[in-house]
């Protein structure tokens, strides 16, 4: 099974032209044989990198600005914004997993949450992740999501599981995809850069699965000219903002293919999804060397809401 990690940007803070420009890529995965793709973290419309760039004080209303815009390209699956990702799934018989920032129109329709989809090859979203923690400044920008996309599951191309960014060092977090059979480990990420990489080969070996890393590559001269305080952002026009490096792992092995690193394109894979399971007779993180005579996760998938309505 081939499969194609993204390492392109999209046009910043333009959903309508970001989502048109994944459809282009998921087409051209397709031609090159993909029957998966995955794209890294908030890349619809656009990780919200000024949050690390402008100062939280005497830069607030630069901050507002570009929050406002951001809020108005994001995703409301209840509004169902992302049938056109779903459509392409479908036409592509791709599997889709996609980093992309989701506003809860059910709920308050303001919030901001980090979200990790998972879009199966006959278009049917199975799962939707809401990242747990943001980091440092990101929790200016995106609320907590809950346990209920804590989920590995099936799909055209085998059981796949997700975490965001720094998730992936929340060891229960890890440990709860690992107690569900996974087959590949999609972690979306605006990281990059050897540490991130010796953590991507760890998980592999932790989990015994295949694992596939990969940040939005992106220079400044990317980044459209009407952006808001473009210049305060990136005063060097001739800045790799991101670097990418995606990358994908062999289960319980070394690198499959990448990383990828200041260049942009498609990083196309070969995986032997039967190879995960194989590669945990060695070791089983929550089978044969579990312990749970000693040790035990107890995990809460429930969906949380703040507001219950008795009519």
């Amino acid at each position: 099974m081939k499969t194609a990690v993204v390492q392109e940007p999209p046009v910043y803070l333009n959903l309508d032209a970001s989502m048109a420009r994944a459809i282009e890529i998921v087409e051209r995965a397709a031609r090159d044989g993909a029957k998966l793709i995955v794209f890294p973290e908030a890349w619809l419309p656009g990780y919200p990198t000024f949050v690390w760039r402008l100062s939280p004080g005497a830069d607030m209303g630069k901050t507002d600005e570009l929050f406002a815009k951001l809020q108005t390209n994001c995703i409301d699956l209840s509004r169902n914004q992302m049938a056109p990702l779903q459509e392409a799934a479908r036409e592509n018989g791709m599997v889709i997993v996609a980093g992309y920032q989701e506003i809860d129109g059910s709920v308050s329709g303001s919030t901001i949450f980090n979200s990790c989809i998972i879009i199966d090859a006959d278009g049917r979203i199975a799962n939707n992740h809401r990242k747990l923690m943001p980091t440092n400044p990101e929790r200016m920008v995106w609320g907590f999501g809950d346990g209920s996309g804590l989920n590995v599951v099936d799909t055209a191309v085998g059981r796949i599981g997700a975490l965001l960014c720094w998730e992936n060092y929340m060891p229960l977090a890890r440990y709860a995809l690992y107690a569900q059979n996974i087959d590949i480990y999609v972690a979306p990420t605006w990281d990059s850069g050897e540490t991130w990489l010796a953590t991507m080969q760890h998980i592999a070996r932790e989990g015994g699965c295949w694992v596939i890393g990969c940040a939005t590559a992106m220079e400044a001269s990317d980044v459209p000219k009407e952006t808001p305080h473009l210049d305060a952002l990136f005063p060097n026009k001739d800045e790799w903002v991101n670097s990418g490096d995606a990358v994908v792992y062999e289960p319980f092995g070394g690198i499959a293919a990448g990383p990828m690193h200041r260049e942009k394109g498609l990083l196309l894979c070969e995986i032997d999804i039967d190879k995960a399971k194989a590669s945990r007779r060695k070791f089983d993180a929550t089978g044969h060397y579990a312990r749970p005579d000693v040790f035990k996760l107890s995990v809460d998938r429930r969906h949380k809401v703040p507001v219950k309505f008795d009519d």
